[in-house]
Order: structure tokens, then sequence, then C-alpha cells
């Protein structure tokens, strides 16, 4: 089985990543599970504007993400929280998975049937609800199965504080969220390979 995890980061590879980090105890959960699991920072991609699956200019970098999608049964967008909503980054690459809800496999299904998907948000700002209903939602509306707690967050309560690299507090309750969620990915996932979802009905 295979997971890809999208994090959504404004920062670009070499910086630190809170987002990544607490994705990272997602990824090591996983692992555990024998899941084969591969983290993309998308920021670090040319990724361009639109809502379609193939390139939009020469170098567009969404078609490599999209075959890597339909390579994964499960999914996790990792986003931080800025100004109470997902990052722009995490937005942008909804939009280009807005395609996938015209495309069907060779069955007549949505290509995100018989796949799950889950949340990883974090930010010194609250929303991280909102942030996880908006992509839970977008992600339902493409096909996708999201398993029940299938997210984890962190951060220390309403207004600024410190980043989740800079602060111990609260990362033991993050940390237990986030091995449950990855429990019920992996559990829902091999539900769904064992009876997996036939095509709508017309």
């Amino acid at each position: 089985m295979k997971a890809l995890v999208i994090n959504c980061t404004l920062k670009r590879s070499p910086d630190p990543s809170n987002t990544e980090a607490l994705a990272h105890v997602v990824v090591e959960a996983l692992e555990k599970e024998g899941v084969d699991v591969e983290v993309v920072r998308a920021v670090d991609l040319d990724i361009e504007p639109g809502v379609v699956s193939e390139a939009v200019r020469p170098g567009d970098a969404w078609p490599s993400v999209h075959a890597r999608l339909l390579d994964a049964e499960i999914l996790v967008i990792a986003s931080p929280t800025w100004l109470g909503r997902p990052s722009s980054v995490a937005q942008r690459v909804l939009e280009r998975m807005d395609a996938l809800m015209s495309e069907t496999d060779d069955e007549g299904r949505p290509v995100a049937y018989n796949r799950v998907a889950g949340v990883v948000v974090t930010g010194n700002e609250d929303g991280a609800h909102h942030v996880i209903s908006e992509i839970s939602g977008a992600l339902a509306d493409l096909g996708y199965t999201i398993p029940g707690q299938a997210w984890t967050y962190w951060h220390l309560g309403p207004g600024p504080g410190p980043d989740y690299l800079d602060d111990e507090r609260g990362r033991a309750w993050s940390h237990r969220t986030g091995r449950a969620m990855a429990a019920n990915l992996y559990g829902v996932a091999r539900a769904l390979a064992d009876r997996p979802l036939g095509a709508p009905p017309e």
C-alpha cells in the first residue's frame, strides 16, 4: 500500500517546516504498518494555477503530482493555518485536484473512489478545525473516503503564539491523535481494498 503526503507549507526546502514535522508522526505510524510513504513539499514544485490534470504550460509540475495521487491509496494534505484558513499552496493543490471529479477508471468509478484521505494542520493561531473542515470537505467532494478522526492538529489556543517546533506543549495530544489518524486511514484503506466501492448508479 502507498501513501502520499502533500505538505502545503509556504516554506521552501530546506527551511524547517512545522507542518511537515507533525505530519512525520503520521508518516512513521503508516510506515510501521508497512505503507510506502512519499512526502512532497508542493511549494518546491512549479505548480501552475488551474483546474486540469494535464500541464497548463511547459514545466508545470502538476502532472507528476497527479500521477502520484493515482498511485497512492492514502492521501494526507498537510497545511499550516494562515488567517484561520488553509494556506494558499493548499488551495492551489485542491484546485488542481478538482479535475479528478471528471476522471474515471476502467470500471467507470471516479478515480478518487476507494482511496482514503486525511488532514494535518499546524499554526500559531486558532482555526485548525476550520482548515480541517475545508480540506476534508473538498476531498470528500472529489470522491475520497474520509475515515472518522482522520486528522491531527497543533496550536496553543486563540491568538498568536509559538510554532510547533519551538514549543513542546500540546505535542503529546497531537502525536497521539496523529497515530490514531494513521491507524484509521490504514484500516479503512484495507477495508476498501477488500471490498471496493463500485461505480455510482446511473
